[in-house]
């Protein structure tokens, strides 16, 4: 059987905001940083990029969610920390931020992806924070491909109900 290759697909156009809180700014930030890089490296000349700065991951789903609801970004990447401050709010918090992206992107059909993380134990010493600056520009890295993967595959599937 004789094949014709075919032609390989052009890359999904890449308009990405990247919502972040401005709690632990310099660990959150290694995130955004990395995904932005990454972002770049993928989709070199098409890519554009909103950067929105939120006091904390709660504020997160309301900005996720007016943006894809605005037709300005084909994708949300949203970065955060949230720690355990002794009193377990930050579970209720990171279950909040976590339903609600998953709400966003069901109800607007625009892919929302997570580094909102919630590590076990986290303290305030520079071991723990360098850590986590690592880790974060891994998750970066990782939110971008798993961004640009999900546009790729969305490419010419028909639009939900």
């Amino acid at each position: 059987m004789n094949q014709t290759p075919k032609k390989p697909a052009t890359p999904a156009r890449c308009r990405v905001a990247i919502v972040s809180a401005s709690w632990h700014r310099d660990i959150v930030e290694q995130a955004v940083q990395s995904a932005r890089a990454e972002l770049g490296r993928l989709r070199p000349g098409n890519l554009r990029i909103d950067e929105l700065i939120v006091p904390g991951a709660f504020e997160i789903p309301l900005i996720a969610r007016r943006m894809a609801s605005s037709g300005r970004v084909d994708a949300v990447i949203a970065c955060a920390l949230v720690v355990n401050g002794g009193v377990y709010r930050h579970e209720f918090v990171a279950g909040a931020v976590i339903d609600g992206l998953m709400r966003v992107q069901l109800d607007t059909d625009v892919p929302v992806f997570s580094a909102v993380l919630t590590p076990r134990d986290f303290h305030e010493h520079d071991d723990h924070r360098e850590f986590f600056r690592a880790h974060f520009v891994k998750k970066g890295v990782e939110v971008a491909q798993a961004c640009v993967q999900t546009l790729d595959a969305l490419q010419g599937l028909p639009l939900s109900p």
